[in-house]
């Protein structure tokens, strides 16, 4: 499913080159050229995005689906475009079960809103894991909250993995739905999601897939993961911010109810009744983000001339790098599977006692940008033990040499701090 031999571990991308595509990778920080290591949080453009993005604006600027002038044409076939892109890229059957979002959030909380306030009552139970983001975890909250439904959660392990023995006893006939993420954004780690999925449709059950850490960076065959929704965010696969996808086979998306209401999504209105246009159309209501999901197109081109078993390849050979270099340092804590074929490009740790707030702020003087905190992870937090860790996390055009200069900068954070020194810089 991940598209690489277990075996090989090859960096197939001509890095050095594909960096040239990337004009905020020349930027300085504080004198320092620009690393960035914060690409769980959200991912940097190519210059054919930004060109995108620059073109529509300028060429073909006008709304979708109701012109019959040349502009709106022209918008409405590009933006179209994308959604059959989007299915091509994670193998999706049909186009019309993409819909447009505004990034992973929304799209699980319209499968919460339009599916679970349809088919989930009192007494129901949900299925999370320990390690979702809180993306995969408030929104059922809420939905528990208010029909009396019941949530439970798969453990993780001491080594950063699903405890899967439970998981047959946290299933019952009383199981509607499966959340769970792909991908952990804390601990890198890759979850058996068609194992997952086989299980919760053994119940009766539906199962949803948070792909924002996984669709970006491995080869993602929906068909073969066996999810019944997959939700995912464009700024962290190169593309803009303000546009996401939630996938869903057409014959469920028809089984809910509409998210939201006004343009686009209906079929027909009087003053007291209204019908939806069809799927994916009733769940875009409003004005749609056209020159992001346009953009978006732009990035799945590059994706895909990239190659995304490349993508994983080069990801494998970063983290197996740096989980070498990170964990040679004695101060360093690492957090996941030690495996880095069993993880993405992720990579949590503390530093000794220095408080990772702390850590962050020493990096930055050194123009590495890097993610401090709790990563919308509480809960995971809490079964680790830490308040916060410190997150590298790479992609396409990170490179050994940055690894090294992060392993530098933490020497600096050392020489500053000592050892068993936990503050808060102001």
């Amino acid at each position: 499913m991940h598209g690489v031999d277990a075996t090989v571990a090859r960096d197939a991308l001509d890095v050095r080159a594909l960096r040239e595509d990337f004009p905020i990778l020349r930027r300085v920080v504080d004198g320092k050229p620009l690393i960035y290591l914060d690409n769980a949080a959200t991912s940097q453009k190519p210059r054919a995005v930004i060109d995108a993005l620059v073109r529509y604006y300028e060429e073909y600027n006008a709304n979708i689906h109701r012109g019959v002038h040349t502009l709106g044409q022209q918008a409405t076939d590009a933006y179209e475009q994308v959604r059959e892109k989007v299915a091509r890229f994670i193998h999706a059957p049909d186009p019309a079960g993409v819909v447009f979002t505004r990034n992973t959030t929304e799209a699980i909380n319209i499968v919460a809103s339009a599916w679970g306030r349809r088919y989930i009552r009192e007494g129901d139970e949900i299925l999370v894991s320990e390690m979702e983001h809180h993306s995969n975890l408030v929104p059922w909250q809420l939905l528990a909250r208010d029909v009396g439904a019941r949530i439970r959660a798969i453990p993780v392990t001491a080594e950063g993995t699903l405890d899967l023995s439970s998981v047959e006893t946290l299933l019952s006939p009383r199981t509607r739905l499966v959340a769970v993420v792909h991908v952990s954004n804390v601990l890198g780690t890759i979850n058996p999601v068609r194992r997952l999925a086989d299980l919760a449709h053994r119940q009766g059950a539906l199962i949803l897939v948070d792909g924002a850490q996984s669709v970006p960076h491995l080869p993602v065959d929906v068909q073969e993961v066996g999810c019944d929704f997959i939700a995912f965010s464009s700024h962290k696969m190169l593309g803009p911010t303000g546009v996401g996808v939630l996938y869903a086979s057409p014959s469920l998306l028809e089984q809910m109810d509409v998210y939201q209401g006004g343009g686009s999504m209906i079929r027909q209105v009087t003053l007291d009744h209204s019908t939806w246009a069809p799927v994916p159309t009733r769940f875009e209501a409003g004005t749609p983000s056209i020159a992001d999901a346009i953009a978006l197109g732009a990035a799945i081109d590059y994706l895909g001339g990239l190659g995304m078993a490349n993508v994983r390849a080069h990801e494998i050979d970063l983290t197996r790098y740096a989980l070498g270099a990170l964990g040679s340092i004695p101060e360093v804590r690492l957090y996941g599977p030690a495996d880095p074929l069993a993880r993405g490009g992720v990579i949590s740790f503390n530093f000794a006692d220095v408080h990772p707030h702390d850590v962050g702020t020493v990096l930055d003087s050194e123009g590495i940008a890097i993610r401090a905190g709790h990563h919308c992870c509480q809960p995971l937090m809490r079964r680790l033990g830490a308040a916060a860790t410190v997150r590298a996390s790479f992609y396409v055009y990170n490179t050994h040499k940055e690894v090294d200069a992060l392993v530098r900068a933490l020497a600096r954070v050392k020489e500053l701090f000592g050892v068993g020194v936990r503050c808060a810089l102001p």
